[in-house]
């Protein structure tokens, strides 16, 4: 199933887009909801919070007082771990049990306030932040909670900041404009790339662009390829795999296709079968049919055997080469990337003959076959390079 994570800052309106996407048919996990389950009266949750901060946490019918909670743990940070400890395991325990009871063409979207902070990112396929200027945030607060002014903004500034919500979306959902706004987002979000994501996901179908279509160097690139690559190595663990960010979007400033090249280092080939293949498939990087191999340098020195994967989800395309550590085609993708980083004056050429092949030989296949002479050239000079500063990979 499409494991899909959803979070927002307070007054975000994060419980808005988890309502819209159970309209859409999305099997809805919202973490707030198991945080009252876990501590309601009678559980051993509650029971832990109450030897922990005391009794002075309880109404006068025995539930718990959230408010009163609330005064001692904000803005404590040694208390509001301590609670944490206790909540947030038998959150996501309560969860993986919803979770596994969802049919398995559902698209369950978790619902939890404090993806980022608890660093849950990299265990969803897909995570979706709702953004809202703290200023919005703050009159929701005030009005439709009847929050003071001054806890609303201590709530806010206890919470992740914009800019690492930022960092760890892959789809950010902006929330200043009207309701039906939202929900117009929300809808195009289901149906152009939840729902396709699933159904490749389901199938094992990679999403590989046929046509080449260059776009301008994007300076997210890197923050994209940092995701993708925390969500690879939470899915090979507890193998502790190198992983790089290769080809061009790797070169800051070059134009390429927008599509993210990563490198999965892996001790032979064999060990790129079987296990390791299947958890990067079901992390959303199924494998591509077929025998893939590199392009030898220099000509003639027999192929570079290596498996290649891609990504399941239409709105990031990705080609996953996984390589033997220190084998022809791993070196030299790492010399290249490197090479093109350093010499401004080959990176410019480069561009020049991507721009030129991009309008003459629009389809991959022919793109990537004219580039050869350039590149047979082009690893001669990266080797000089490499052999005047000493570079190794």
């Amino acid at each position: 199933m499409l494991k899909v994570g959803l979070t927002g800052g307070i007054g975000s309106g994060k419980s808005a887009v988890s309502a819209r996407l159970a309209e859409c048919g999305a099997v809805v996990i919202d973490s707030d909801l198991l945080a009252r389950e876990v501590v309601a009266p009678g559980t051993e949750g509650l029971a832990e919070i109450v030897a922990a901060f005391s009794d002075r946490v309880l109404d006068a019918e025995g539930a718990l007082d959230r408010a009163a909670l609330g005064a001692l743990v904000f803005g404590d940070e040694a208390a509001r771990r301590r609670l944490e400890a206790i909540t947030h395991p038998r959150v996501r325990a309560r969860a993986a049990e919803l979770a596994a009871a969802a049919a398995p063409d559902a698209i369950v979207v978790n619902d939890v306030p404090l993806l980022v902070e608890v660093g849950l990112a990299p265990t969803y396929h897909l995570v979706v932040v709702v953004q809202t200027e703290v200023a919005t945030r703050l009159a929701r607060l005030t009005r439709d909670r009847g929050m003071a002014r001054a806890e609303a903004e201590r709530r806010i500034a206890a919470q992740a900041d914009d800019a690492r919500r930022g960092a760890a979306a892959d789809v950010l959902l902006t929330n200043d404009g009207s309701l039906a706004d939202l929900h117009a987002a929300v809808d195009a979000l289901w149906h152009e790339r939840l729902r396709p994501y699933e159904a490749n996901l389901r199938a094992g179908r990679p999403v590989r662009p046929d046509r080449v279509a260059l776009v301008e160097a994007d300076p997210t690139w890197p923050q994209q390829y940092a995701r993708l690559a925390a969500r690879i190595r939470h899915a090979v663990a507890p193998a502790d795999l190198r992983i790089d960010h290769i080809g061009s979007t790797a070169v800051p400033g070059l134009a390429a296709k927008d599509v993210i090249d990563i490198q999965l280092t892996v001790p032979t080939l064999a060990d790129a079968d079987g296990p390791l293949a299947e958890r990067l498939a079901a992390a959303g990087f199924p494998r591509l049919p077929g025998e893939w191999w590199d392009t030898p340098r220099p000509p003639g020195s027999g192929r570079w055997e290596k498996r290649l994967h891609g990504s399941a989800d239409p709105g990031r395309p990705v080609h996953l080469h996984v390589r033997p550590a220190d084998s022809p085609g791993w070196r030299y993708a790492l010399l290249m990337r490197d090479h093109l980083r350093a010499d401004p004056g080959q990176r410019a050429a480069y561009l020049m003959l991507k721009r030129e092949l991009a309008a003459s030989a629009p389809d991959s296949a022919t793109y990537t076959t004219a580039k050869d002479p350039w590149f047979d050239e082009e690893h001669l000079r990266a080797e000089e390079w490499a052999a005047q500063t000493g570079w190794r990979p």
